[in-house]
């Protein structure tokens, strides 16, 4: 039976594009994730780049001491981001794919193919305590490889959902509903997240298997016209409805 509640981190990422596009202090991303957390968000989500084009080092190391919730860092599978997530034990450290030239995350991390590469990586942060999340597509040999890697948590790439209409949109939701019940029959805990928007996080937040959604950049741009609370509000609402809806 799905339970009822589902968790919602809030992705801040944005808030620090905006600051970034002129310098200086404000926007300052550290104080919307206080207000997020204020307007009921489980969680903050932030990706500390290796570009660093939104969220900063001092960033991450202010969300650690002033945010009372679970901080996940975003990050890419390399010793720089490794060695970052050891020194401020973020709660915890989602690993997903990341290019130079790209707007922003396309497509879910190879675990499969980078078998080798992460395993270790893998090791190190949940030796350290931290929870671990794979950002992956919704396929079965992804989720295979994710529960050999022994990472307990992983999150389900929902773009290609978010981009299609119709027939095609449809069938990509019954592959994320299809990965989600399959990779909780091998013990992981299941997210999802990307591109989500009220208008279409319903049917995502129906599924039983997901506990939890990242969301940041509908958030952020809502937040525009009707303030970081409300539009928190608004995410939370569409969750809960389609959630009970679906007991």
């Amino acid at each position: 039976m799905t339970a009822v509640y589902q968790r919602l981190g809030v992705n801040i990422d944005h808030v620090a594009t905006i600051r970034n596009a002129r310098g200086g202090a404000h926007p300052d991303p550290v104080k919307a994730a206080l207000l997020a957390v204020e307007a009921g968000a489980d969680g903050i989500t932030a990706h500390l780049r290796e570009d660093r084009r939104h969220i900063s080092d001092d960033d991450i190391a202010r969300l650690v001491a002033e945010v009372r919730r679970p901080l996940n860092l975003e990050m890419a599978a390399t010793e720089e981001m490794v060695e970052i997530a050891l020194r401020h034990r973020p709660h915890a450290a989602c690993i997903v794919p990341e290019r130079r030239q790209e707007r922003t995350t396309e497509g879910g991390l190879d675990a499969a193919g980078q078998f080798e590469h992460l395993q270790p990586i893998v090791a190190r942060l949940r030796d350290a305590g931290i929870r671990v999340s794979l950002f992956i597509e919704p396929d079965n040999r992804q989720l295979e490889a994710a529960a050999k890697l022994g990472a307990p948590v992983v999150e389900l790439h929902t773009g290609r959902y978010c981009h299609l209409t119709g027939a095609e949109e449809q069938a990509e939701l019954a592959r994320v509903r299809d990965a989600a019940k399959f990779g909780a029959s091998l013990g992981l805990e299941i997210h999802a997240g990307h591109g989500l928007r009220t208008d279409n996080v319903g049917p995502i937040a129906a599924i039983p298997e997901v506990v939890e959604l990242n969301i940041g950049h509908f958030i952020i741009g809502e937040a525009v016209f009707v303030g970081l609370g409300e539009a928190i509000h608004q995410m939370r609402a569409a969750m809960d409805a389609a959630r009970k809806a679906a007991l």
